[in-house]
């Protein structure tokens, strides 16, 4: 098995050091991460006996189309929310998460993940840096503004892990009791100012707080009681809101997002909203005008099934603490996570059974329309992420 996959010679050619070393990082990299074990068949989830490795996609956004710069062999998953790539202010480091892994002993079958990959992105092309141990099922990840902390949700241990992150390197620093196996701790958003952060609870239909001094985390008392099985989340780049999206039980009724208010304490949820069925990835545009909702709406059903139906995502705006719905687009089958470009007028879909990633314009009223061909990855789209940088 080779570690190093390339987008053909070319790839390496591009992945030039201006590109990747952290004063040059102005153009801003989108990541994906792909899940090679798993497809989708006519609604049914079937896990590979041999599938390739997962991967790591790096595209360079100041180039029109984007350009893929390199691909590398990361180990993935599409089990969890798709925020499991997170990237440093800097865009010196990536952090992976994968949530399951195949099991050596029985082809075709998986065992919970229970680790961390470290990318070096200044590498010419990525490399894997180093791979630091979690809890059990390492789901969502986030990294703080100031480049300093990541936070892993361990869905199936109900715990959150901490890392510190200095001088291009990552360690271990702890982790956080949340709740038993069966809350199934999923995604963990940190506020812009990192003092706290959110974790979503997708086995008992709840948020958690956290507070963040320094590398010490503590949970809080305060419980926020959300729609049917909590899964992704975002946060406003101006910290006034987050907005969770509650999955449901995939049964084909029309689920929600919820929209919490961080501007006064304790935080609480102050609207919800139906947004179809089975809203997976969720994210704030930089500037806080939109977030973008990934709706399966039934695309990971059979054709037959009367709750079938095209992938969408819809983009939402907040005012007044209140959720609208502002326009929504067809994206491609069983889509997962969600990128808004530094301006916030691109759109980034990552579809996991065509294994690509749509490309959407977002006007200025919020309409969504087509922006460019599919961008084409090794793997099903799991997880997309940008930087998020501090406010200037």
């Amino acid at each position: 098995m080779k570690h190093l996959l390339l987008a053909g010679a070319a790839a390496l050619a591009l992945a030039a050091p201006a590109l990747l070393v952290p004063g040059a990082a102005r153009a801003q990299l989108l990541l994906s991460a792909n899940d090679n074990k798993m497809m989708l068949e006519n609604g049914a989830v079937r896990t590979l006996r041999d599938p390739q490795p997962d991967t790591l996609s790096v595209f360079d956004l100041s180039a029109s189309p984007p350009a893929l710069k390199a691909e590398i062999a990361i180990p993935a998953s599409v089990v969890g929310p798709p925020s499991s790539v997170a990237v440093t202010p800097d865009e010196r480091l990536a952090l992976v998460t994968a949530n399951q892994r195949p099991n050596p002993a029985e082809p075709g079958k998986l065992l919970p993940g229970n680790s961390l990959s470290v990318v070096d992105l200044t590498a010419t092309p990525p490399r894997l840096l180093a791979t630091l141990p979690t809890g059990a099922a390492p789901a969502g990840i986030s990294i703080n503004r100031a480049g300093t902390l990541a936070l892993v949700a361990n869905r199936a241990e109900g715990t959150v892990s901490v890392f510190r992150i200095a001088h291009g390197q990552v360690t271990p620093a702890g982790k956080v009791d949340i709740g038993t196996v069966a809350s199934e701790v999923s995604h963990v958003e940190f506020t812009p100012d990192g003092r706290f952060a959110l974790v979503t609870r997708n086995g008992d239909h709840m948020l958690n707080l956290l507070r963040v001094e320094g590398d010490k985390v503590t949970k809080l008392d305060r419980e926020i009681t959300t729609g049917v099985r909590p899964y992704g989340l975002t946060v406003a780049p101006d910290g006034r809101w987050a907005v969770v999206a509650n999955i449901g039980r995939g049964t084909g009724d029309a689920d929600t997002v919820s929209l919490v208010d961080l501007t006064k304490e304790p935080f609480r949820i102050v609207d919800t909203i139906s947004v179809g069925q089975t809203p997976e990835g969720i994210i704030a545009s930089p500037d806080g005008r939109h977030l973008a909702v990934t709706v399966m709406n039934g695309s990971n059903k059979p054709a037959n099934s009367p709750f079938f139906g095209p992938g969408l995502v819809k983009l939402l705006k907040v005012e007044g603490m209140r959720l609208s719905v502002v326009s929504e687009a067809r994206v491609g089958t069983w889509a997962q996570g969600a990128a808004f470009a530094p301006d916030g007028r691109t759109l980034f879909v990552g579809n996991m059974t065509d294994r690509d990633i749509s490309v959407l314009k977002v006007a200025e009223d919020g309409k969504l329309s087509e922006g460019g061909p599919r961008l084409k990855v090794s793997g099903g789209s799991a997880a997309l992420r940008l930087a998020q940088r501090p406010a200037r």
